[in-house]
C-alpha cells in the first residue's frame, strides 16, 4: 500500500525517483502556480481568520528520563488567509498556521508520524525533517496526493532545534507559502528553565502585487526566481505578532527570561535576528546544543533551513521589538514581531526623559 501511495503521489507530480521526492529535481515551476491560481480564482475571501501561529503555542519542556515514542500527526492544509488588512493570499501550511506545529521531543525518542494530505488540496506535499537521519529527512516517504495519507517513523538521535519543510520539486514556492516549521530535540538532561518560550518564523511571499495593494495576490515565480518577495514576515504575516494585529507576541514581566525558537524558512533570504533594545543573552547558532551558547549578542545571521536558539531577559518595561536588520523588510515588508515587558521603571538601568528631574538627576 505504501508504495501504491508514493508513486500515485509521484505520478501526479510528473516526476520520478527518489531525488524528485526529495526536491532535489527542478522541473518546470508552472503546474503549481497555475492549480493554485486556479485557486485563486475560485476563493478570493479569507477561508480561515488567522493564519500566524500563536508564538506561545508551544508543547511542555519534556519531564521524563527516559526515551519514549511520540505520536504526531501534520496535515498540509492549503487555505485562504489575509498576508495584512485587505490583502489575500492562498498559503500552504502545515495544520493550517505558518509556521506549522512546533514538535518537541527528547534525543533519543521515536517519531511517529502521521501525514494526511486532505482530498480537498490541490497539490501533492510531503515533510523533510531535519532531525530525520534517514534518505531525504522522510520526504520520500511522505509524498503524497490529495487524500492519501503516509506513515514515517524516525529516531531522534541527535539534539537541537531543526526545520522541517516540504520538499516537493517546487519545493521553492511551497515553502515560500508557508510549510515550514521547527522540531526541537531537547538533549537527555533535559533544557534549562525559563519564565517563558516563544516561537517564531520568518520567511518570504512573493506575489504579483505590491505591499498593501488590496485585493487577492497570487504567487510570482519570476519576483520568486528573481529573490524579489513583496513580503518578508514572522509567522505568516505582515505585523503579525504586534499590538495592532494580533498583540505581542508575548506580555511578560521586567526581571522574567524569554527563550525564543526561531526558524527561517526563506527559502532564499537571511535573517539578520535581532532584539531592538536588548541582546540575545545566550545564543545558539544553528540551534545546536551540543556546544556552550555564545552570549550578549547583538544580532546574527539564520540562513534559510536552518534556526536559533536565544534568550533575552527585560530589565525595564517597555515593547521590544524582534526584527529582520536588513530593515528595509521592517519599514516596507513586514518583518516584525514585539515582545510587550511589563513593571516597575528602572532609570538607574534606563532613563528616557533624564531632563525631568523624575527619572534621573538632571545635569547642570
Amino acid at each position: 500500500m505504501f508504495e501504491t501511495t508514493r508513486r500515485r503521489a509521484l505520478q501526479a507530480l510528473g516526476v520520478g525517483g527518489a531525488a524528485a521526492a526529495a526536491g532535489c529535481t527542478v522541473r518546470a515551476p508552472t503546474a503549481d502556480a497555475e492549480k493554485q491560481r486556479d485557486r485563486v480564482e475560485q476563493q478570493s475571501t479569507p477561508s480561515v481568520d488567522r493564519i500566524a501561529a500563536d508564538p506561545t503555542d508551544i508543547p511542555e519542556p519534556i519531564d521524563r528520563s527516559e526515551p519514549a515514542e511520540v505520536d504526531v500527526t501534520l496535515r498540509p492544509e492549503e487555505v485562504t488567509a489575509e498576508i495584512e488588512p485587505g490583502v489575500t493570499f492562498d498559503y500552504m501550511t502545515y495544520n493550517g498556521q505558518v509556521p506549522g506545529p512546533m514538535i518537541r521531543v527528547r534525543k533519543g525518542d521515536t517519531v511517529n508520524l502521521t501525514f494526511e494530505n486532505p482530498s480537498n488540496n490541490a497539490l501533492p506535499h510531503n515533510v523533510d525533517f531535519h532531525a530525520a537521519a534517514g534518505p531525504g529527512g522522510g520526504a520520500e516517504a511522505t509524498m503524497t496526493a490529495p487524500g492519501e495519507t503516509a506513515h514515517l517513523r524516525f529516531k531522534a538521535t541527535y539534539p537541537g532545534a531543526y526545520i522541517y519543510h516540504c520538499a516537493v520539486p517546487n519545493l521553492d514556492m511551497h515553502i515560500s507559502a508557508g510549510m515550514f516549521g521547527i522540531i526541537l530535540v531537547e538533549p537527555e538532561e533535559g533544557m534549562p528553565s525559563v519564565d517563558h518560550e516563544l516561537y517564531l518564523g520568518q520567511h518570504e511571499i512573493y506575489t504579483d502585487g505590491q505591499p498593501g495593494q488590496e485585493g487577492t495576490h497570487s504567487f510570482d515565480m519570476a519576483a520568486m526566481k528573481r529573490e524579489d518577495p513583496t513580503y518578508v514576515v514572522m509567522n505568516g504575516e505582515k505585523y503579525a505578532m504586534t499590538p495592532s494585529v494580533h498583540g505581542s507576541a508575548a506580555t511578560v514581566s521586567t526581571g522574567d527570561t524569554a527563550r525564543v525558537y526561531f526558524v527561517t524558512g526563506g527559502p532564499n533570504l537571511t535573517s539578520s535576528f535581532h532584539p531592538i533594545g536588548n541582546v540575545w543573552e545566550e545564543f545558539w547558532p544553528q540551534g545546536s546544543l551540543t556546544t556552550e551558547p555564545q552570549t550578549h549578542i547583538q544580532t546574527s545571521p539564520v540562513a534559510p533551513g536552518s534556526t536559533c536558539i536565544a534568550t533575552m531577559t527585560f530589565p525595564v518595561p517597555g515593547n521590544f521589538k524582534l526584527v529582520d536588520h536588513a530593515l528595509s523588510r521592517v519599514a516596507r515588508r513586514g518583518c516584525l514581531a514585539i515582545v510587550t515587558a511589563e513593571g516597575e521603571e528602572r532609570p538607574d538601568v534606563f532613563d528616557p526623559d533624564p531632563q525631568s528631574g523624575e527619572g534621573g538627576t538632571a545635569s547642570a
